[in-house]
């Protein structure tokens, strides 16, 4: 298959899809107009009727947690909308748009009837593959196999490894040890298990190498259709299947570990942090890498935020 490039497609190329030349913008006073009014009505925020926005893109999450989409509804419904998704103009139907992030955001928002504050902005569908694949190295929420299965439809569609790896802000040895997994499964087989967000690298590997063989591959797909399945939550779908091709029984369903890791989020939806609770006590999370600076803030005015929740705690006991 011909691999496509979205930073440097090798121009003239026959690999390369054919595209068309670019109209020359007009030149002097005027071009110079038109281009400020391009810039200014792509970092405008518009408010769009959701029913004109359709999906695009490659898939990103592997099924959605209805309790935190449920609570992202309702902090919408509170608050209100206070980051815009990413759309651009739907290339064959006009009047209708395609979204390039903010699915959950958009999900939420339809379900309340509300309109879609979104950026518009023209891009070309290499140009939407590099923004979703950006935006999702900034979340903290997405598994290693959402991320590991974006990477493997990337590749399954033609896009050259480095282009993948520029995309995720990955380098290609990390690209490599991804796509070792993600081209091990299918995207349904996938989204039957979901996101698994406890589970890491290393189980998935050791899932694809049971796969190799055709019966212990039978037993877990077997197991996937069965009532027993479906009460799973979405780590224990995998430790079910694990054990299914392992030839061991599969273990019942049972409630979330007491110190399973919980992401809290801002009133837009997005992770900010990760609360755990354990015997020994509760700790929290922010990570320096996409809190934009909230972590060194939140070091910083800790003793007195804190003191304000204890005294509140106290107020509520007594």
């Amino acid at each position: 298959m011909a691999r496509k490039g979205i930073l440097s497609p090798g121009p003239g190329t026959s690999s390369a899809p054919a595209r068309p030349k670019p109209v020359k913008a007009p030149r002097g006073a005027v071009g110079a107009l038109q281009s400020s009014l391009t810039k200014l009505q792509e970092s405008a925020v518009q408010e769009i009727d959701a029913a004109l926005i359709e999906d695009a893109g490659f898939e990103d999450r592997l099924g959605t947690d209805p309790v935190a989409q449920r609570q992202l509804q309702e902090s919408l419904s509170t608050y209100g909308q206070q980051v815009p998704v990413l759309l651009r103009p739907h290339p064959k139907k006009p009047g209708r748009f395609e979204i390039v992030y903010g699915r959950r955001r958009l999900a939420a928002l339809k379900a309340l009837g509300q309109p879609v504050k979104a950026m518009v902005r023209q891009l070309d569908d290499h140009a939407l593959v590099m923004a979703q694949g950006q935006e999702n190295t900034s979340r903290q929420d997405l598994s290693f196999i959402e991320k590991a299965s974006f990477a493997a439809q990337l590749k399954d569609a033609g896009y050259e490894r480095q282009t993948i790896a520029d995309a995720l802000s990955i380098d290609l040895p990390m690209l490599s040890r991804m796509l070792k997994v993600g081209e091990s499964f299918s995207l349904d087989f996938l989204r039957l298990i979901g996101s698994a967000p406890g589970i890491g690298r290393d189980r998935w590997l050791a899932l694809s190498k049971l796969f190799e063989d055709p019966a212990a591959k039978s037993r877990a797909n077997t197991f996937t259709r069965s009532p027993d399945f479906s009460g799973l939550d979405s780590d224990a779908r995998f430790d079910a299947v694990f054990a299914r091709a392992t030839g061991k029984a599969a273990p019942k369903s049972k409630a979330p570990a007491p110190d399973k890791p919980r992401t809290l989020r801002s009133t837009d939806g997005k992770a900010i942090a990760d609360i755990r609770s354990t015997k020994k006590g509760v700790t929290l999370n922010v990570t320096a890498r996409a809190s934009e600076g909230f972590d060194t803030w939140l070091n910083d005015h800790a003793e007195t935020l804190l003191q304000e929740i204890h005294d509140r705690w106290q107020k509520e006991r007594s």
